[in-house]
């Protein structure tokens, strides 16, 4: 394939990555700091780009040139920053899902598939409490945050900041059509949280476990009515009517990552969760689509109780609610 075929086929991979409603000439020019007419003659091939702008786009688009020029590479580039204890901020890392989330929603064609080891991130942002009781878990116990390392649960202050964007969180999430495959398992390790803060002492009240308890119960019980609709709203609204955009699934199997692909126009992303609280995310062509290949191949052995299958759906979702009374009442009793 000659330079400048290459060099199009570069500009077209970038296109597909780029929201319909944002000028494409104007982004790779501000990109590389040229002018309009410089980006123009780049994209039609007629003006090489150099390795520093190959390296300039490809970081600011988060894209591999393996996977545009077909170099034949093993190898898979993905993004993301690790968290660390030292310069976390956690408005900082809810700002980054809501923008990765209004990307998502702003091209033309959208779905989002959603391999669910545990509970979907965005569902406990319409509870402030229960999200406020993930993300003290994760600073407390998974990156050991000195701050938090005698603090009781009810001393933290951000439960404010959830109230706000995660009400924005999930509103946007809701606008994106998406398949989510659940096992019954999904749920547990929110309760295996409780019971260990609960067995170490870091609620200071019993109010506090109850009111987690029953956050946890209308979540699944919301979860329900939206599988039963085959649509997403928020909790105390009324479905639409316009079903579809929400299809969920039971596995049976154990399901061994969360794991995220997303379709948006002709591109995909896959999100991969590592660490409890990072993800990694690649447009790479071939790792997508064996990706999303593996994931239909567990909807095939699920069984879809988004508007059909009651009975399953039923059972599913007693199954949810039973593990949770059970933890409840050894707790609380």
């Amino acid at each position: 394939m000659e330079t400048n075929e290459l060099q199009r086929q570069f500009f077209k991979h970038i296109r597909s990555v780029i929201p319909p409603n944002i000028s494409f000439v104007d982004n790779i020019a501000d990109a590389l700091g040229i002018s309009n007419d410089s980006a123009y003659r780049r994209i039609r091939g007629e003006k090489e780009i150099t390795f520093d702008e190959i390296h300039k786009l490809c970081s600011r688009y988060r894209i591999s040139p393996d996977q545009v020029m077909n170099t034949g590479s093993d190898s898979t580039v993905f993004h993301g920053r690790n968290l660390d204890t030292e310069h976390f901020d956690f408005e900082n890392y809810l700002k980054e899902i809501l923008t990765n989330l209004k990307l998502i929603n702003s091209a033309t064609t959208r779905k989002m598939y959603y391999e669910a080891k545990d509970i979907p991130i965005f569902h406990h942002f319409q509870f402030p409490e229960l999200a406020t009781f993930k993300y003290f878990f994760w600073m407390k116990s998974v990156m050991n945050h000195p701050s938090y390392s005698r603090m009781h649960f009810e001393d933290n202050q951000l439960t404010d900041v959830f109230q706000k964007m995660g009400k924005e969180i999930i509103r946007t999430y809701n606008q994106i059509p998406s398949v989510e495959i659940w096992v019954a398992e999904s749920i547990n390790a929110t309760i295996r949280q409780i019971e260990y803060y609960h067995d170490a002492g870091v609620f200071r009240k019993q109010e506090t476990i109850a009111l987690l308890y029953h956050q946890l119960e209308t979540l699944v019980d919301h979860i329900r009515e939206q599988a039963e609709h085959a649509e997403k709203f928020l909790v105390g609204e009324k479905p639409t009517g316009k079903t579809g955009n929400y299809e969920l699934y039971y596995n049976e199997v154990f399901l061994g990552h969360n794991t995220i692909v997303v379709e948006t126009d002709n591109a995909k992303t896959t999100y991969i969760n590592h660490a409890v609280m990072n993800f990694m995310s690649t447009g790479d062509i071939g790792f997508c689509n064996y990706t999303k290949r593996s994931i239909e191949n567990n909807m095939k052995k699920s069984v879809l109780i988004s508007a059909v299958s009651e009975k399953e759906r039923s059972r599913f979702f007693n199954v949810l609610m039973d593990n949770i009374a059970r933890s409840k009442k050894k707790v609380l009793s």
